[in-house]
């Protein structure tokens, strides 16, 4: 019987990094969109296909993607905080999602499995479940280009495309080059004036991409999966990570109308920089908050399983030293 093949975007990104690795030791044929611009080292040493595109070039999708495929596994996205990339952020995740759902159709696609975040559900009040609205919609960029991509992949699904939608809180993990690994190094180091005063849900990045797998297999067509774990306060991963590498964090936690006022003013310097600041409004708030998701319907119908935070961490802070992004003496190796 031949190999099942799966076409993913954003390969050479976090999450995108560590579901070709499984697909590949899986057995699963596998073809990796990227763009010309992006570093393919680490996927070099995969036995996969590469092919030269982005979301946004529907002829690249078009010439990359084979006839009958599958799955699609949809994990690109633009993850900015920031106002001065709303332009681009609205063409990658939600025009580049829906030119993807018009090729997966076009090439008769049998399983669409779209990456979306918790961002989509916006700053809930209580822990909450896949029954909730989307307040990503009425939010700030990131969240509503989120919740928009996902009206993308619904309006497919209504044009016959059978697919699934992911929803991970905060992924920790290997491979991860520039999210949680830069708060991480931070607080490793003391180098964080104040921590944030909220707390989120964590996910394993393993077990994340081991669901996104699973949705292709059994997923119900047209339903959200919520993917979180663990729950802590910023403060708590930032004593966990101290604690790891032998030099505990002593930054006090911030009051967050301090956070927001930070945002605002930082957000007020880029329009004068034009670059991205380390804080925004939009991230400004979503640290001040606490998003906390359920995620019993991934566990029963994916076998999706959470895994503790410290273990987590310890993964990536191992992987950091090993990639020197950290270069701690005390640092795990």
């Amino acid at each position: 019987m031949p190999n099942k093949t799966a076409f993913v975007t954003g390969g050479t990104g976090f999450v995108g990094q560590n579901l070709v690795e499984h697909l590949a030791e899986s057995g699963w044929d596998v073809i990796a969109l990227h763009r010309p611009s992006s570093r393919l080292t680490h996927l070099r040493n995969y036995p996969i296909r590469l092919a030269e595109g982005s979301v946004e070039d529907m002829t690249s999708l078009e010439r990359a993607i084979p006839e009958d495929v599958d799955a699609v596994f949809h994990v690109a996205g633009d993850t900015s905080q920031w106002s001065g990339h709303k332009q681009r952020q609205w063409h990658t995740n939600v025009v580049g999602t829906r030119n993807l759902v018009a090729a997966a159709l076009a090439k008769r696609c049998r399983k669409f499995v779209h990456t979306s975040s918790t961002a989509a559900y916006g700053f809930q009040t209580e822990p909450f479940d896949e029954a909730a609205p989307k307040l990503g919609r009425d939010s700030f960029n990131y969240q509503h280009s989120k919740a928009m991509a996902e009206e993308e992949v619904l309006t497919g699904i209504d044009q016959g495309l059978d697919a699934v939608i992911l929803n991970p809180a905060n992924v920790v993990g290997r491979y991860d080059w520039g999210t949680w690994s830069t708060f991480i190094r931070l607080a490793a180091n003391n180098q964080l004036f104040r921590l944030p005063p909220g707390s989120a849900c964590y996910c394993d990045v393993d077990a994340v991409v081991r669901a996104h797998i699973a949705a292709a297999d059994r997923g119900q067509t047209g339903h959200n999966y919520l993917l979180g774990g663990e729950v802590a306060s910023y403060a708590e991963i930032a004593q966990l990570v101290g604690d790891m590498v032998g030099q505990p964090n002593k930054t006090p936690v911030g009051r967050p109308i301090a956070l927001r006022l930070a945002g605002q003013i930082s957000e007020w310097a880029s329009m004068i920089t034009r670059k991205e600041p380390m804080i925004s409004p939009e991230s400004a708030a979503m640290l001040s908050a606490n998003v906390i998701c359920r995620s019993d319907k991934a566990m029963s119908e994916l076998d999706y399983r959470p895994v503790p935070v410290a273990t987590m961490l310890k993964e990536c802070i191992d992987w950091m030293v090993d990639e020197r992004l950290m270069d701690l003496p005390s640092a795990p190796r």
